[in-house]
C-alpha cells in the first residue's frame, strides 16, 4: 500500500513537472489586440456561425481549373491576397489599367480594367493595352470593413470640403459612382445626378462590400457569380460558379471582423505621439472618429468607431499621381486609408511594410514624406520636428 502511494505521488510530481516544462516551451497565445481576424464582439449564435463559414470560404478555399480558376487570374484564393486579413505585398499587387480622367475607360476590353496576369494552362496572361494608364495597387487590409460600410452618408459628407471653403488647404470630396444593377441605394443614402457615394477601394469606388466581394471573386480570381456572371477571357455572360450563398457569407465575413484594437494605450510616448498627429494637422484627412448608424447587424449599429479616416478623396500631389483613376476620381486623387491597424501591417506583409497604395513606401515616415498636394502642410510640419518627436508620432501610430 505504502509502494503503490509512494509510486502514485511521483506520478503527480511527474505530471506537475511536464505541465511546468510545457508552459515553458509551448509559445503563450497571442494577445487578442495583437490579431487583425476574429469576429465582433456582439454576434448571437447563428451570427458566430454564419462569420465561420464566411471565414472558412475566404481563407481555407482554393479554386483550380477543375472549380472554376480563371481561365485569366490574378489569385486562386481570397486568403491569398490578405494573410491573417492583413495588407498585401508585392507578390499580391494588383494591376487597374485604362481611365486617365473622369470620362470613363476606353480599355474595357474583356479582363478589365484589371490585369489578370496569370493564366491556367492552355491560356496567354494579359499584357497591358498599349498606351493604357494603369497603378499598382496592394491588397488592403479586411478588418473593421462593417464599421465603415455602416458610416452614414451624411456623416461622410459633413467633412467634404470641395472648394477648401474654410482655407485649411484640405478639399476632400466623394467619389460619386454609379451602382452596379444587383445593388440598391442604402436607407439614407445620399445621391447626386444617379450617383452615389463610395467609400471602398483606393479611389473609393466601390460602393459596398457585396460590390468588393462580387468584383474580387470575378477580376482576382476569375469566378463568375449571380452578381458578375461574367468570363473574364471572354467577355461572354456564364453560369455562377460560386454559390449565391458562399458569396453572401463572405460578404457577411467582411463585414463582421473586428476592428483593430489599439496597443500601448498606456505609454507616454504613444500619448505624446497622438498630441503631434493632431498639432500637425494629420486629422484634417485621417479623422480619429466615426460614428456607426442603424445596421441590419445588430453589432455594429451606433458605434463610435476609430479609423483615422475621413474615406474621402483627397489630392495627394503630382509624387502619387499615377495617371490612373476610378469613376470622378481624378488621377492625383486617393481615398484617405484608414490607419487603423496600422502596427500589424507587417505581420501580414512579411515582416516589411509595403505601405500607400502601391506599397512604394516601406517605412511610416516613407509614407508621411510621400504625402503631397492637401498633405504637404503636414509632410512640412513633420519635417520640423525633433528626432524625438518623429519617434513618439511613428510608435503612436505603430499602436493604431
Amino acid at each position: 500500500m505504502q509502494n503503490s502511494t509512494f509510486g502514485m505521488g511521483r506520478l503527480a510530481l511527474f505530471l506537475l513537472l511536464g505541465l511546468a516544462s510545457c508552459e515553458k516551451i509551448l509559445p503563450l497565445a497571442p494577445e487578442e489586440n495583437a490579431l487583425l481576424d476574429g469576429p465582433v464582439e456582439g454576434l448571437n449564435e447563428a451570427e458566430n456561425l454564419r462569420f465561420l463559414r464566411g471565414d472558412a470560404a475566404f481563407n481555407t478555399e482554393v479554386f483550380t481549373p477543375a472549380t472554376g480558376l480563371g481561365p485569366l487570374f490574378v489569385a486562386s484564393s481570397c486568403g491569398s491576397c490578405h494573410a491573417g486579413d492583413g495588407k498585401g505585398h508585392p507578390f499580391s499587387t494588383l494591376t487597374r489599367f485604362g481611365q486617365s480622367d473622369s470620362s470613363g475607360n476606353p480599355f474595357l476590353y474583356p479582363g478589365g480594367p484589371q490585369l489578370q496576369h496569370r493564366a491556367i494552362p492552355g491560356f496567354v496572361p494579359e499584357q497591358l493595352p498599349p498606351g493604357a494608364p494603369f497603378a499598382k495597387l496592394t491588397p488592403p487590409a479586411n478588418t473593421g470593413l462593417g464599421f465603415l460600410e455602416a458610416v452614414p452618408d451624411a456623416e461622410l459628407f459633413a467633412w467634404a470640403d470641395p472648394g477648401d471653403a474654410n482655407n485649411d488647404g484640405i478639399s476632400g470630396r466623394p467619389n460619386w459612382i454609379s451602382l452596379p444593377a444587383y445593388l440598391s441605394a442604402r436607407p439614407g443614402a445620399m445621391a447626386l445626378n444617379g450617383r452615389f457615394i463610395g467609400r471602398f477601394g483606393k479611389k473609393a469606388a466601390v460602393y459596398d462590400l457585396l460590390q468588393q466581394t462580387a468584383n474580387a471573386y470575378n477580376q482576382d480570381i476569375g469566378i463568375a457569380s449571380l452578381f458578375e456572371p461574367f468570363d473574364t477571357y471572354s467577355g461572354q455572360e456564364i453560369d455562377p460558379e460560386v454559390a449565391t450563398a458562399t458569396v453572401r457569407e463572405v460578404v457577411f465575413y467582411l463585414q463582421t471582423l473586428k476592428a483593430p484594437q489599439p496597443r500601448r494605450t498606456d505609454d507616454p510616448d504613444v500619448a505624446a505621439g497622438r498630441q503631434l498627429f493632431t498639432q500637425i494637422q494629420c486629422t484634417g484627412c485621417h479623422r480619429p472618429e466615426l460614428r456607426t448608424s442603424a445596421s441590419p447587424i445588430a453589432a455594429l449599429a451606433n458605434r463610435t468607431i476609430y479609423p483615422y479616416s475621413d474615406l474621402l478623396l483627397h489630392d495627394m500631389g503630382p509624387g502619387l499621381d499615377d495617371g490612373y483613376t476610378e469613376g470622378s476620381a481624378l488621377s492625383a486623387e486617393w481615398r484617405t486609408p484608414p490607419l487603423w491597424g496600422l502596427g500589424l501591417s507587417k505581420n501580414a506583409q512579411g515582416g516589411q511594410y509595403y505601405l500607400l497604395h502601391d506599397g512604394r513606401a516601406r517605412s511610416i515616415e516613407e509614407a508621411i514624406l510621400l504625402h503631397g498636394g492637401e498633405a504637404a502642410e503636414s509632410g512640412g510640419q513633420y519635417r520640423k520636428l525633433s528626432a524625438i518627436e518623429k519617434q513618439q508620432l511613428i510608435v503612436f501610430l505603430e499602436s493604431l
